[in-house]
């Protein structure tokens, strides 16, 4: 009872008030500190990765970097056949003069008239790097409606990256907003049915938003060293929900057991300094869990990826100290609370003549369910039988893993409720040479300036003759002649066999064959293909490494908690299981077609990129949770004497009912997200969502328990019987001297 779990619950207890206040001005210290310093935007730099992030930073360094453009799309109104040739050059020269006379527009190109004439295009150069064009397009885009309030006979419209992103930003923040009426609500409703009281069902909704608020502050001052990438909040709103609710669950749920348990004899705090012994623990650990496993995505050297593990961290880490300072104050003072209505209520009893028990009576203990209890009655009758069942069951759902698909979800994914990406639809047709672009860049001595841009020109007119290219190559070179910029039209959408094809001949036939020729020049290639191409690349390269990082970390953990080295495999292997079963899961259901308009989404018959690197980390550390608790359930039972078969039988079914709960609040949360119209996270929503039913009713329900059974003792070794483990007070021994 001096661990500093319970160091921290005994304070808290004794001095609620001060615990209380505290944290909620710790909250407000985090998210005004936040707020005033400001958070750190990622800058296009810190994208880059592969050879399109070489071409890209060697372009920057002449001047040549990608900049921000917005196309003005002039065409005639729906329903009309034809387009007014003067009308659209009138608007089209006032959309020039117009841009023009923004502070805010680099350059204005001449119109270009489509292929069919039945559109103009204007194209809006705009100044400063290419991802805060969505910062300052708003001026742009209200020219482009008094242009098309000017000219009522016409359709003019703008679109382009700044316009489309800021359409994803908003429609994600709707999307967000609509999460959290879902999932707010829903996860009231299951700890209303878990706990029968509004005030205990209130505080685990409490203490998750407010560790979101101070997460959501201490990303801020992260992000400086970190940059955002734009996705920390959203982590931070899906991660910090679940492991808040859960961790909170998981300590309120032992604090009631041990309440029960005592039946009157402890006081509110010796009741919150047991449960701070034992669930305070496994809290502590699950976090660590969480936490050190979210830090292995900075291996990926990835900006995305860094600030994913930035919000996982730092919300799981304040979410843990929530649980150890502000959680038993309010525990000890709403079980004093309930001390002094049980006393109000003897009086007035005695004061009829009715007379009482000397101690409350004690509510059940905590047992298994109906369903948890035929499921371990099967296992512990037949546990090879089930363990075999279980796992190949698991394996099969995991069997369309075999056919993953990765790639970057690219502009085209984006849902087609934002205007933006109608235009773009648009423009594409009428300009289908707008679709997606190469651009060879080559770094070389001034010298060598007349030698490049020959081999420039002559790779030029031999991707002419090439079907997969078209349109009108664009030669630059930088003032200081270093660098030459080759754009390349390419008239297919990145995601296309054609695009990536034209990718492959030019990197491994028209560059060699050329610019390839000239010795002491440095060549790269980028465009929106070779981003699409290169990004999953980079993330196949480093999915060995984190997936060896997790298993390395899942195993360390494991043993370093119950100080068994047969643990720590089984650790691993079961969490490999789940999700492995998961990604089969999402394979089967995003990449084929069938479950489109159950989940509203248009199949791109792939994953992207970014999920399973998620999907494995995240997982892997909330898997810990179920794993710390559960297991430090049986192993309890082993310290007071019961033999491992009974301890693993009584420990899963004393804790099925706060992992049943757990794992439908984590899956509320996760599946609120499924809904969403970006793609990434709709695969991310639902991948945990179903990671973590398997996780809980298969995994730590029938697969733990058979193989726990079959290994009996062995599982404590080199413990004998888990005596070696770090000592938890065992739940009874407390009251083994009290009158």
């Amino acid at each position: 009872m001096t661990t500093f779990p319970v160091r921290m619950a005994r304070w808290s207890a004794g001095h609620p008030w001060r615990a209380i206040a505290g944290w909620f001005l710790f909250v407000a210290l985090c998210l005004g500190t936040g707020i005033s310093v400001g958070g750190n935007a990622a800058t296009s730099e810190d994208f880059r990765v592969g050879e399109a992030g070489r071409a890209e930073a060697m372009a920057a360094g002449g001047g040549l970097q990608q900049r921000p453009v917005e196309r003005v799309l002039i065409s005639a109104k729906p329903g009309t056949d034809t387009l007014d040739r003067a009308a659209a050059d009138t608007a089209a020269r006032d959309v020039t003069a117009r841009m023009r006379k923004l502070p805010e527009v680099g350059a204005v190109a001449a119109p270009v008239r489509s292929a069919d004439g039945r559109a103009v295009r204007v194209d809006v150069t705009m100044k400063g790097p290419e991802l805060d064009g969505k910062k300052h397009v708003d001026p742009l885009r209200a020219q482009t409606a008094a242009v098309q309030a000017a000219h009522p006979g016409l359709r003019v419209e703008e679109t382009g990256s700044p316009s489309i992103s800021k359409g994803v930003e908003k429609l994600r923040g709707d999307d967000l907003s609509r999460t959290e009426l879902i999932a707010l609500p829903v996860t009231l409703i299951t700890l209303l049915f878990v706990f029968r009281s509004v005030a205990m069902a209130t505080v685990p909704l409490l203490l998750a938003l407010s560790s979101i608020a101070a997460a959501i502050g201490l990303s801020m001052l992260a992000s400086h060293a970190f940059p955002d990438a734009g996705v920390g909040t959203n982590v931070i709103l899906l991660i910090g929900l679940a492991v808040g609710v859960d961790y909170t669950l998981f300590y309120l749920k032992r604090e009631r057991e041990e309440r029960a348990r005592a039946g009157g004899r402890l006081s509110s705090q010796a009741v919150v300094e047991l449960a701070a012994a034992t669930s305070g623990r496994a809290v502590v650990l699950s976090g660590l869990a969480v936490a050190v496993s979210s830090a292995t995505l900075y291996l990926v050297d990835d900006v995305i990826f860094s600030s994913i593990a930035t919000g996982a961290i730092v919300v799981t880490l304040v979410a843990v100290v929530s649980s150890l300072t502000v959680l038993p104050a309010l525990l000890a003072t709403f079980g004093e609370r309930a001390e002094r209505r049980a006393l109000r209520k003897a009086a007035r009893a005695a004061g009829h003549g009715t007379a009482q028990p000397a101690h409350p009576q004690q509510p059940k203990a905590a047992r298994a369910g109906r369903i948890t209890g035929a499921v371990l009655r099967a296992t512990s009758r037949r546990p090879a039988a089930t363990l075999t069942v279980a796992v190949l069951a698991t394996l099969a759902l995991a069997a369309p893993l075999l056919d993953l698909k990765l790639t970057d979800m690219g502009r085209e994914t984006h849902s087609r409720s934002i205007p933006a990406m109608q235009t773009y639809d648009r423009l594409n047709h009428a300009f289908p040479e707008l679709k997606s672009m190469h651009q060879v860049v080559v770094r070389a001595e001034p010298a060598l300036a007349g030698e490049v841009t020959g081999a420039l020109r002559t790779l030029a007119r031999r991707a002419e003759a090439d079907p997969a290219l078209a349109g009108t190559a664009e030669l630059r070179t930088s003032p200081d002649r270093r660098v030459s910029l080759l754009e390349l039209p390419v008239p297919h959408h990145v995601s296309s066999d054609a695009a990536q094809t034209s990718l492959e001949r030019l990197r491994q036939r028209y560059v060699p064959a050329t610019i390839g020729q000239v010795t002491g020049a440095r060549t790269a290639v980028t465009g929106d293909v070779a981003r699409y191409a290169d990004y999953p690349e980079h993330q196949r390269q480093k999915l060995p490494i984190v997936i060896g990082s997790l298993l390395l970390v899942t195993f360390a953990m494991t043993v370093w908690a119950f100080r068994s080295v047969v643990l720590g495999p089984v650790g691993v292997a079961l969490n490999l299981l789940s999700a492995a079963a998961s990604l089969g899961l999402l394979v089967l259901v995003f990449q084929g077609e069938w479950a489109e308009s159950l989940l509203d989404f248009t199949s791109t018959g792939s994953v992207g990129s970014r999920v399973p690197l998620f999907l494995f980390v995240i997982l892997f550390g909330l898997s810990m949770d179920y794993q710390v608790f559960v297991i430090s359930r049986i192993r309890e039972g082993v310290l007071r004497g019961v033999p491992t078969r009974q301890a693993v039988l009584d420990g899963i079914g004393g804790s099925a009912s706060v992992v049943t709960s757990a794992a439908f609040v984590m899956v509320t949360v996760f599946a609120s997200f499924v809904p969403l119209h970006i793609m990434e996270m709709k695969q991310i929503g639902f991948s945990l969502a179903v990671a973590v039913l398997i996780d809980a009713f298969v995994i730590r329900i029938v697969i733990l328990p058979a193989l726990m059974l079959l290994l009996g003792d062995r599982c404590w070794w080199p413990s004998r019987n888990g005596r070696g483990a770090h000592h938890v007070v065992p739940a009874g021994r407390p009251l083994e001297n009290v009158g």
